[in-house]
């Protein structure tokens, strides 16, 4: 009887789910993106996850994906494990900020212009909450600034941050336009829509 009370994942949604855990596993690896490599889509993946995926179990499922990722990357695809410190555990809220922040915004969402501003300024909120704690949490528990400055600190906040939240709004801006995309398609051939 409870189980009947928890709400079943449907087939449109476990497609999504697939579908941005390949966009996460595709991207991870290269954090911040070269010639060769896109850069990472993580805080997008847990943004849509909160938009597309109100089950709130498969946020752990998506966070164990995060990190199986970078385990593979550090012990198999010899990516440095420069940022895996104690401060490693604070991507729980970082990511978890993001999907909240999804969650919200699925409540307000509408198929028109008008749901572009909510988006934005939600947008910019977690992502910059995410920077905040990700960002924060490293320098100060990480062990790898033992006498940085908050000069310093500033500098470093600006010179990470734009591109932090830019990715965000560039994923998230490809995601927005499939959805319209995908949306329109579905209701002019008269399909219904389910998220």
């Amino acid at each position: 009887m409870i189980s009947a009370l928890r709400p079943q994942i449907t087939r449109p949604q476990t497609i999504i789910l697939g579908l941005l855990g390949l966009l996460m596993a595709a991207t991870r690896y290269h954090h911040f993106g070269t010639a060769l490599h896109l850069p990472d889509a993580s805080l997008a993946v847990f943004f849509a996850a909160g938009f597309y995926l109100p089950q709130r179990k498969l946020l752990p499922l998506l966070l164990a994906e995060a990190a199986l990722i970078d385990w593979v990357a550090i012990t198999i695809g010899g990516t440095s494990d420069w940022c895996v410190s104690p401060a490693y555990v604070f991507l729980i809220p970082t990511y978890a900020s993001l999907w909240f922040g999804g969650r919200w915004y699925a409540n307000r969402h509408c198929l028109s212009w008008s749901s572009a501003i909510p988006l934005v300024l939600v947008l910019t909120l977690a992502a910059s909450a995410a920077f905040l704690i990700s960002n924060g949490s490293f320098y100060l528990l990480s062990g790898r600034f033992p006498d940085l400055s908050w000069v310093q600190y500033g500098e470093r906040v600006a010179r990470y941050y734009g591109s932090y939240v830019g990715n965000a709004y560039a994923y998230v801006s490809f995601l927005a336009f499939m959805h319209v995309v995908v949306t329109s398609v579905a209701r002019s051939s008269g399909v219904r829509n389910e998220r």
